[in-house]
Parts: C-alpha cells; sequence; structure tokens
C-alpha cells in the first residue's frame, strides 16, 4: 500500500492505495469511530494484490491530524469523493465498518451510481426510521458520558468492548493510545453527534445499490445486533453472523469476512 495525502482548508488527510490493474475492482476500507486504517490490515494484506484498494484515516483521526473537529456527514462524503475522482477510483466497492458503514450510505445517497456495492460491518441502517428520538438526543451529549471515565479503564474498556480477539483487543488499545484522553473523547463526542445529525437529515433512504450485512455474534457495541435484524427484515439485505466476532469482526474474524467480502465483489461484478 503507498501512503498519499489529500491537501483541505483544515487539515491533511492520509490514505492509502495499491493498484493492480485499470481493469480490476476497487474495495474501499472505511474505519470506524476513533480507529485508523490499521483496523483494515487484515483486508490489505489479503485484497491488495486481488484489487485495487483504497483505506483512510478519516479527519481527525489516526495520521489525519491535526484536523479542525468543524466538519460533518456533507464534508466527509465530499472528502471522500474528492479523493476518489483524484485518484480515478471509478464505482468502488466500499466497506464500512461501525461509522465506516454510515459514511458509505451517505455516499451513495448523495453520489447514486457511482458505488458497485456496499459491505456493512458491524454498522447499522441511517434511516431515521430505526432509530428513537432519545437514541439521537444521547448521541448528542456522548462527551458527559465519556469524558467521566479514568483513562485507563476507558482504554481497557474501548479494547475489551469492540473485540473479542487477542488480536482486534491489542490494534484497538495501541490505536486508543494513540490519542490523549481529552482528544479521544472530544473525537468520539463529534462523531456521535454527527451521527446523529447525518440520521435526522438522511430520511428513510435505504441504499440503491447491492448490500450486504456482517455483524459479530458478540458485538457489543450500542445497539448494532438488533439495528441489524431489523434492517434485515425491513430490506432483506442478506446478514451474516460472525462466529465468536465482537464490534471489530474484520480483525476478529478475518479470514471469514475476507471470504465473504471477496464472494460478495465476485458476484456483482459479472
Amino acid at each position: 500500500m503507498t501512503e498519499k495525502i489529500f491537501h483541505t482548508k483544515h487539515g491533511d488527510i492520509h490514505y492509502w492505495l495499491s493498484k493492480t490493474g485499470e481493469t480490476s475492482p476497487w474495495l474501499a476500507l472505511l474505519p470506524g469511530l476513533t480507529a485508523d486504517h490499521h483496523l483494515f490490515d487484515k483486508q490489505t494484506e489479503y485484497f491488495a494484490d486481488k484489487y485495487s484498494c483504497f483505506v483512510w484515516d478519516a479527519p481527525a483521526h489516526g495520521g489525519s491530524r491535526p484536523f479542525k473537529l468543524d466538519f460533518y456527514m456533507d464534508e466527509l462524503t465530499g472528502y471522500l469523493h474528492d479523493i476518489f475522482r483524484q485518484e480515478n477510483i471509478s464505482r468502488p466497492f466500499i466497506a464500512g465498518q461501525s461509522m465506516g458503514g454510515y459514511i458509505a450510505q451517505a455516499y451513495i445517497k448523495r453520489y447514486p451510481g457511482e458505488v458497485s456495492g456496499f459491505v456493512s460491518i458491524d454498522s447499522a441502517p441511517l434511516s431515521r426510521s430505526y432509530f428513537s428520538g432519545w437514541e439521537l438526543a444521547m448521541l448528542k451529549h456522548a462527551y458527559w458520558i465519556y469524558r467521566p471515565i479514568p483513562w485507563e479503564p476507558l482504554v481497557k474498556l474501548g479494547a475489551t468492548g469492540t473485540a473479542q480477539s487477542e488480536y482486534g483487543r491489542e490494534l484497538m488499545e495501541r490505536t486508543m493510545r494513540s490519542y490523549n484522553q481529552k482528544e479521544y473523547c472530544k473525537l468520539a463526542a463529534h462523531g456521535y453527534k454527527l451521527l446523529s445529525l447525518a440520521v435526522e437529515a438522511h430520511g428513510d433512504w435505504e441504499p440503491d445499490c447491492p448490500v450486504l450485512l456482517l455483524c459479530g455474534e458478540k458485538d457489543g457495541a450500542g445497539s448494532s445486533k438488533r439495528y441489524n435484524r431489523a434492517w434485515t427484515k425491513k430490506t432483506g439485505f442478506p446478514l451474516v453472523w460472525l462466529e465468536g466476532a465482537g464490534h471489530n469482526s474484520n480483525t476478529d474474524a478475518p479470514g471469514e469476512v475476507n471470504r465473504l467480502i471477496e464472494a460478495f465483489i465476485r458476484e456483482h461484478t459479472a
């Protein structure tokens, strides 16, 4: 993977590419809130020689710092679209984990016909109909939930609460420790507020491209499992439960996730 930089007036966005040929499908990988591109290391290792791949550190995440926390969903999808145009990334398959899945859905709605397929990894629908009013209100005040928790217990909670495997937990702990406590809490709070506002603006629209839902059987983050059950019931999108995996199921069950993504791309690349 080759690291590149996209410059904006609010900060630089770092992203990584592998290109396997002009006719190779593109796979864009979007990490979740507070995670960086290393979340998808097991995927880029597997897919970099098979497909042209893209993964980023979203604004204010990982190497894309410092970055002013005044961006919302429109800015995120706009940055992503500009990078895709700059790199001639055409009709990618997008796999988004957690917050990355919300960004993917907003992107698909904003740029219709530009995505070949969407794989949701431990994410949830962006459609307003799935959320209660109190859930959206809580999302807007997450800072005061996170900030009082001492840093060391918060790091341990973040690692054990998102991953079941030793690899996944070590990766998440290392990622969390790349921030300081105040920076991490501000980023998490901003992300949840961003999500709440995006849901309110999204309406009841569903992705109009092929969709595959993946969710860890032991995903304990928020209401991910409940949302995914409701999502597949309402839309008929296929849902695969990943045995023994937590919220970061692509780190807990990378082989199975890779197999499912590859089969999905092959099915929809005829």
